[in-house]
């Protein structure tokens, strides 16, 4: 029988364990150690039932049993010291409130992502993405920093996976009841809930309440649309994770970007916090917070262009797309049936919105609005998550900054980090604090700095090899019951499981391989010679044991063949033992396998990862890691603490072809070089080598993968330029910037290089020898205030490109004539032999810019004119 309507009905708590329902709804305990203790304690057996969830612990614990705790006066001492404990933690001075007053930091930063990995109890989250934003919250919280995060509450979420006999991926979408979950609802009044409003095409309107997750010291504001007030359609807006079409889509980013400000405006109204100074955009999918901002500057008197420099000023935008298919891109009339008069944003020219978002530049689809094309053209600061991928993002947006080399193009980059307190095993934890002291361990995880690591080198050997064979052991423990419980769903019987007590075995070499399943991160490279696998699974003194979890999108039957094909290879009865797939990962499952693997394996196609943080949190467990240089390992790596998997990325190889070689490397590492170092043995009979890169893998990767470390580079590199630059753009300042802009892109036709002249007299010259270089140029209606003269000067390639270019200001020292002619002149230094070259251009130059790229304009000299001059000593 179905239950007309549900209730959630609250567990009353007696007076003395009040306390306890206040560090339930703060997710610090997601990452304190102490306080998931306390929590166990309260009842074991329900611990472990509620998914180590403290909301369903509290509403499941028998009233005796609280009763009894409410008067033992131990429990009472914990809870209390605890209680006391975070309120440390969330007043007292951190890393944020110890900088240098003259920094000027900023007092808030706002940060906007479609989903957050904070706990596997609060599940808005599917892969990647949400896991960095989860430990970008958290870092931040640990480090002081005065973060404000906004996303959705998905009544869904993302799907729960599970495999039919034949090993096809089913999705599950379980309903989840916000008043169930570590939540506290947003609220007016005590008796009205505060809400955001959206005006809709035809009159109607998308209303969403604002539910608050605390963590730690950070807000995280919830925007659910599932309210009374909603028509159904609307409703469902925040009803999945990256669910259904390209409507739905567009108002779930509707309501993040522009019902996100507001419900950040609604929440300093009513708890007096400090309002954003910097707007971070993490990834496309909240892009529409920029028009938001625009419109209240609008409102307050500024026009467009001028409201449109002070957003820019003030906002951070990170790109995590490696590839064009990966960005959300709207078809032209969907944005534009819903903006302008009779939907929202009613009072901003439509045609202005477009512009900011239409593909309009060479190669572009110039009737599609794209999400991250608006998120780079509405944030004066840009960046990419790896060293690479930041290299990949400036070829891939290129084309928003004409005449400019990739390398120029505005895009830095700041490589992720993870949260090490989330994701290092407790006995990681324990061991640390027993052999380098608890304080020690914890700076290390969370301040970071080589020096506190490097005492990982007084840990000896044995408890090292004794920890890894424990987390192995463990996770053993794990992957047997997880493999039971998926059979039992797939329909198999208790009589024909037997087998899997045998499954894996805590002193074999063991592989992990978990990560969503696009085909580009090739689920099944490992698959491509089936008998050498065998041979490395079955080998008789040197066997592998695999791993492997990871979810297709649902709408992806390409990667549900590939889960299928890795499934139905596991099956097998002369492998299962040695190779299984784990359905539905999650971080409940993550936080298991990293600790418990030797190796963490990685194979994308190259440069196709934008970071791939999984190895990070592996390797802060003492795993190794053997991947393909792509992401923060290629700009990582070293061989001390694992391998390269060599790539056959070369013009001409077809895919097929490439994946052979690299599956061939893959095979010949692991027979050659992984498994004779894991099972050779020194003479205290231990590992000595493996054992050795383990350590290395603590001390010098350590440091490096926080997400502490990630977050001191986003407020020193971004937030306080970003603050700086907002500051500076008062409504005075930011209309004679907007004003200053229009003017020089209507005059910038005029602006020429007309000749260039050096005093080399030969095509040859000396290393170190300085020549002098003059230049004519015409400005047309602009003043030498408005432009910067360089000279731009480096080694020339075969077809005379500059590279590793230096650039040298140039100064007038004449003009104009009566033709409006310049001189500019200044010094030209060969400091590099070979062929080296130069060339001149004038960029557009005001003390607000971020970069001379900023406005895509550039004028250099015509081809005649550079073929007539620029090449020396080839």
């Amino acid at each position: 029988m179905k239950a007309i309507r549900r209730f959630t009905v609250r567990p009353l708590l007696p007076e003395p364990l009040r306390p306890l329902g206040d560090l339930a709804r703060n997710l610090r305990w997601s990452w304190h150690a102490e306080t998931r203790d306390l929590f166990q304690s309260v009842d074991p057996e329900r611990w472990a039932a509620s998914g180590k969830d403290p909301v369903r612990l509290l509403g499941g614990v028998r009233a005796e049993r609280l009763t009894a705790l409410a008067g033992d006066r131990r429990f009472l001492r914990r809870l209390t010291a605890a209680v006391d404990e975070l309120h440390d933690y969330v007043t007292g001075d951190r890393w944020y409130q110890t900088q240098d007053a003259s920094l000027r930091l900023p007092a808030a930063i706002a940060y906007f992502s479609p989903e957050f990995g904070i706990t596997a109890a609060l599940p808005q989250y599917s892969g990647g993405l949400g896991i960095l934003a989860g430990d970008h919250l958290k870092a931040a919280s640990d480090l002081g920093v005065p973060l404000i995060g906004v996303g959705l509450l998905y009544r869904h979420g993302y799907f729960r996976q599970s495999l039919t006999r034949d090993g096809w991926q089913q999705e599950h979408y379980p309903v989840l009841d916000p008043n169930e979950l570590p939540l506290t609802l947003l609220e007016e009044d005590e008796d009205t809930p505060a809400q955001v409003s959206l005006a809709l095409p035809g009159g109607r309107r998308l209303r969403a309440r604002i539910w608050l997750a605390q963590v730690g010291r950070v807000p995280l504001l919830l925007l659910d649309s599932d309210v009374e007030e909603n028509d159904l359609r609307e409703r469902g807006v925040t009803d999945r994770l990256y669910g259904g079409g390209s409507e739905h889509r567009l108002l779930q980013e509707m309501l993040l970007g522009i019902g996100g400000v507001r419900a950040v405006r609604t929440y300093c109204r009513l708890t007096g916090h400090a309002p954003p100074e910097v707007f971070h955009t993490n990834e496309g999918h909240a892009g529409f917070l920029g028009l938001e901002r625009i419109a209240e500057l609008c409102d307050e008197g500024l026009d467009f262009d001028s409201g449109l420099e002070a957003v820019r000023a003030g906002t951070v935008f990170t790109t995590h797309t490696p590839v064009p298919a990966g960005i959300d891109r709207f078809d032209r009339e969907l944005v534009t049936r819903h903006f302008g008069p009779g939907a929202e944003l009613p009072r901003m020219d439509v045609g202005r919105i477009l512009g900011l978002g239409m593909e309009t530049y060479p190669g572009g689809e110039p009737n599609l609005f794209n999400m991250a094309v608006m998120g780079l053209r509405l944030a004066q600061r840009a960046n990419g998550v790896s060293l690479l991928h930041g290299q990949v993002s400036r070829e891939m947006f290129a084309g928003l900054w004409p005449g400019f080399d990739p390398a120029e193009v505005p895009i830095t980059s700041v490589t992720n980090g993870v949260h090490a307190p989330t994701w290092v095993a407790p006995e990681v934890l324990r061991l640390g604090a027993r052999r380098v002291g608890v304080q020690r361990t914890e700076d290390a995880l969370s301040v970071g700095g080589s020096d506190r690591w490097d005492s990982v080198a007084d840990i000896p050997d044995q408890d090292i090899w004794d920890l890894r064979r424990d987390l192995r052991e463990q996770l053993v423990h794990e992957v047997r019951a997880r493999l039971r419980a998926s059979w039992r769903q797939r329909g198999a019987g208790t009589a024909e499981l037997g087998w899997i007590d045998g499954v894996l075995d805590p002193d074999v070499l063991t592989i992990g391989f978990a990560r969503r399943v696009p085909s580009y991160k090739r689920l099944t490279l490992m698959l491509r010679d089936r008998d050498r696998l065998m041979d490395l699974l079955l080998h008789p003194e040197r066997p592998v044991q695999i791993v492997v979890a990871g979810k297709a999108h649902p709408a992806d039957d390409g990667g549900k063949r590939l889960v299928q094909e890795l499934v139905r290879f596991a099956d097998d009865p002369r492998v299962r033992h040695r190779v299984v797939f784990l359905p539905d990962y999650g971080m409940a499952m993550a936080q298991k396998l990293y600790p418990g693997c030797d190796i963490w394996l990685n194979n994308p196609l190259r440069p196709l990862e934008a970071c791939g943080t999984s190895g990070m949190k592996a390797a802060l467990n003492g795993c190794l890691n053997l991947s393909v240089l792509d992401g923060w390992w290629d700009e990582w790596f070293r061989p001390d603490f694992g391998w390269a998997i060599p790539t056959a990325d070369g013009a001409g190889t077809d895919p097929d072809r490439r994946d052979d070689i690299e599956a061939a490397a893959l095979y010949d590492l692991l027979e050659q070089r992984v498994t004779p170092r894991f099972y050779e043995r020194g003479r205290q009979g231990l590992p000595d080598r493996w054992i050795e890169m383990v350590r290395q893998t603590l001390t010098l990767l350590g440091p490096k993968v926080l997400a502490g470390r990630m977050v001191r580079e986003y407020v020193e590199r971004l937030y306080v330029p970003a603050a700086q630059a907002h500051r500076a753009l008062d409504p005075d300042t930011a209309s004679e910037l907007a004003a200053w802009k229009a003017r020089v892109r209507s005059a910038w036709h005029a602006v020429t290089v007309d000749h260039v002249e050096t005093s080399a007299a030969t095509p040859t010259a000396e290393l170190g020898s300085t020549l002098s270089l003059r230049v004519r140029l015409r400005l047309g209606d602009l003043a030498p205030d408005d432009v910067e003269v360089q000279a731009v000067s480096g080694r020339v390639d075969t077809e005379d490109r500059i590279t590793d270019a230096t650039t040298v200001p140039l100064k007038p020292t004449s003009g104009p004539d009566l033709e409006g002619s310049w001189i500019y002149e200044g010094p030209l230094s060969l400091d590099r032999t070979g062929p080296y070259g130069y060339t001149v251009r004038i960029l557009p130059d005001h003390p607000l810019l971020a970069s001379g790229a900023e406005l895509g304009l550039v004028a250099g000299p015509s081809e005649e004119l550079a073929e007539g001059a620029g090449v020396l000593m080839r």
